[in-house]
């Protein structure tokens, strides 16, 4: 049998982790030895989800081991992490998505799109990333999204218009909208609460260490705006820095349409899932008016959709990316949770905050969310990045004086948006990018432009219009 585990890179991890341990005698004093070995067994996690010397979840399953061996948890406390319920909220949104993949209605909705928006193409990338829109608050695997519905479509549109990468004429069509795709299904994610997986986990620490509140409600209002603005600009400016050849579209409505003819009408199953969706959003939406818990309501969608056979139990079983976000994203909440406890990020938030006092609150923030986005070319996961830095920066925010709910926003927004830096920073990027049709160069080229564009609109025109609605 083969042995996938890269013993190598562990070296790394375990380099660190050590290094650490040895600084123990002169930690600083404020700090117990719990809180320091907390310390080092969450580095270490963290640079093997990095380095990737087995999959996540069983690194994440070693470090849950060692935190129980080195007590700095008893295994009670460390068993119940398990049952997180904005962990489960994530687990339960990737079998609604599922849905859409098993019956065919992402399909059918994004190529209903391309058979009313098709006829140039930048209307086509218009209205996939409209697609993309639509699916992304019931779909919080932005991966599942953009490679199990989106990526297909493309590919098969692309293809049709005889844009190849293997041909040498992947700039006809396809580079253009394998870009975009990829461009707004980051803006889709920092959209809604439940449309990235590290969404909820922000809003968990955003609670457990600074007791601010985060709503689905208050999430969607604040980034309606700069969400909706992004959505609009982005694919203009990738059409002008990086236009296709190929301008007008006349053959994607007939293409649509003979698509559309292969699947038929539309299904019973389809329609189930088309009434329990509407169901979760009303839900999600009002939710605090009607008392009703986000996780309660994707429980409530689950159990319609069993109930309806649009999803069967082996379904949810064989749904394997939601077991394993279960384990690693437990384990990565509770070494987070077990840090503030234990005095780590109050510590680590003072001393940064005293370093940056002599700033105002809006400049240190600022600095913080430049430095969350930029260190993101270290990270190959957006989620591991958000449980790396997440609850710590938001502690400096708040102790330089920034508003706490503003803050826990803001830089809930970037846990996504700095997914637009490399062609491995997160996990649409590398599907959308191993396609061929955009070189490495031209990648992080035109990321690194529109990160800037990502921070006037997002710093500037976000922050003006979450000043509007009261959150600022």
């Amino acid at each position: 049998m083969q042995n996938s585990i890269k013993y190598r890179k562990f070296i790394l991890p375990l380099i660190i982790g050590i290094i650490i341990c040895a600084l123990t005698p002169i930690k600083p004093e404020s700090l117990s030895p719990q809180a320091w070995y907390m310390f080092a067994i969450f580095v270490t996690t963290i640079v093997a989800c990095i380095t990737q010397p087995m999959p996540i979840g069983a690194v994440s399953i070693l470090g849950f081991t060692a935190m129980v061996l080195t007590g700095v948890t008893d295994i009670k406390t460390a068993v119940a992490g398990f049952g997180n319920n904005s962990i489960w909220l994530i687990v339960i949104a990737f079998f609604i998505s599922r849905g859409f993949v098993k019956t065919g209605l992402g399909r059918r909705i994004a190529l209903q799109f391309v058979k009313l928006f098709g006829k140039r193409t930048l209307g086509l990338a218009y209205s996939l990333v409209g697609v993309d829109l639509i699916l992304a608050p019931a779909t919080p695997s932005n991966t599942a999204r953009a490679g199990g519905i989106m990526f297909p479509i493309i590919k098969s549109l692309s293809e049709s218009f005889d844009s190849d990468p293997k041909q040498g004429t992947e700039r006809k069509m396809g580079a253009f909208l394998i870009f975009t795709e990829f461009q707004g299904n980051l803006i889709t994610a920092a959209m809604f609460l439940t449309a990235m997986a590290g969404n909820p986990l922000a809003q968990n620490l955003a609670e457990s260490t600074a007791h601010i509140n985060i709503s689905w409600m208050n999430w969607f209002l604040a980034a309606i705006v700069p969400g909706l603005v992004s959505l609009i600009v982005v694919p203009y400016i990738i059409y002008k820095i990086y236009p296709p050849s190929i301008k007008k579209t006349p053959n994607a409505k007939h293409w649509a349409n003979d698509e559309l003819a292969k699947m038929g009408k539309i299904s019973a199953a389809e329609k189930f899932m088309i009434v329990i969706f509407i169901i979760s959003l009303a839900f999600w939406v009002l939710g605090s008016l009607i008392h009703i818990d986000a996780t309660l309501t994707a429980f409530i969608a689950l159990s319609l959709l069993l109930l309806t056979g649009v999803l069967e139990w082996k379904d949810i079983l064989n749904e394997t990316g939601a077991w394993n976000t279960l384990v690693w994203f437990s384990v990565l909440v509770l070494m987070a949770d077990r840090l503030n406890k234990l005095g780590f990020i109050p510590w680590l938030s003072k001393l940064i905050a005293e370093s940056l006092g002599h700033f105002n609150w809006p400049i240190v923030l600022i600095i913080l969310l430049v430095f969350y986005f930029y260190s993101h070319y270290l990270f190959a996961s957006a989620t591991a990045h958000v449980s790396a830095m997440y609850a710590a920066l938001l502690g400096v925010a708040v102790a330089a004086g920034a508003p706490p709910l503003y803050s826990a926003l803001m830089l809930g927004f970037f846990g996504n948006l700095l997914a637009s830096t490399t062609h491995y920073s997160s996990g649409p990027a590398p599907i959308l990018y191993s396609a061929g049709y955009i070189t490495q160069k031209r990648w992080w080229t035109m990321n690194f432009i529109l990160g800037i564009v990502y921070f006037i609109i997002w710093i500037g025109l976000g922050s003006v219009w979450m000043k509007l609605i009261g959150i600022l």
